[in-house]
């Protein structure tokens, strides 16, 4: 297992080896059920702090990429490959936020943006029920 973070990328470490694990597990290098590094010698092979890799098993615990097992390390979870609703998200708020920075730049207010997001909603909970698709 081989992970490189780079110090002077400006993208914090743990965020790095997040996607380094991720980017493995969605190439097969790393497979469900395969243990990961432990976190000290994980920590020292690439130089940094335990802590950072800690907070980095957490994070991919919590969106459901590895499985924390007290007393025996980290493994890849059983369903890691499948798309998770995280990365869905992830994209799309990116899509949120740049729709949010238009408005802005165009002179809408936060509560205006509230207000077209919340009638924009509605008016697709609306369709839905009816079973009528925009067009």
């Amino acid at each position: 297992m081989l992970f490189r973070p780079n110090p002077s990328s400006g993208v914090p470490i743990y965020l790095q080896v997040m996607e380094q694990v991720k980017h493995a597990v969605e190439t097969g290098a790393l497979r469900p059920g395969e243990q990961l590094p432990g976190i000290r010698p994980l920590a020292e092979e690439l130089v940094i702090n335990p802590n950072t890799v800690a907070k980095a098993y957490r994070e991919l615990e919590h969106e459901g990429v590895i499985e924390l097992r007290h007393g025996a390390g980290a493994f890849v979870a059983p369903n890691a490959r499948a798309k998770k609703a995280t990365d869905k998200l992830r994209a799309a708020q990116a899509i949120v936020s740049a729709a949010v920075e238009r408005l802005h730049a165009r002179g809408i207010t936060g509560d205006e943006i509230r207000r077209l997001f919340e009638a924009e909603l509605a008016g697709v909970a609306a369709l839905s029920r009816t079973g009528a698709h925009r067009g």
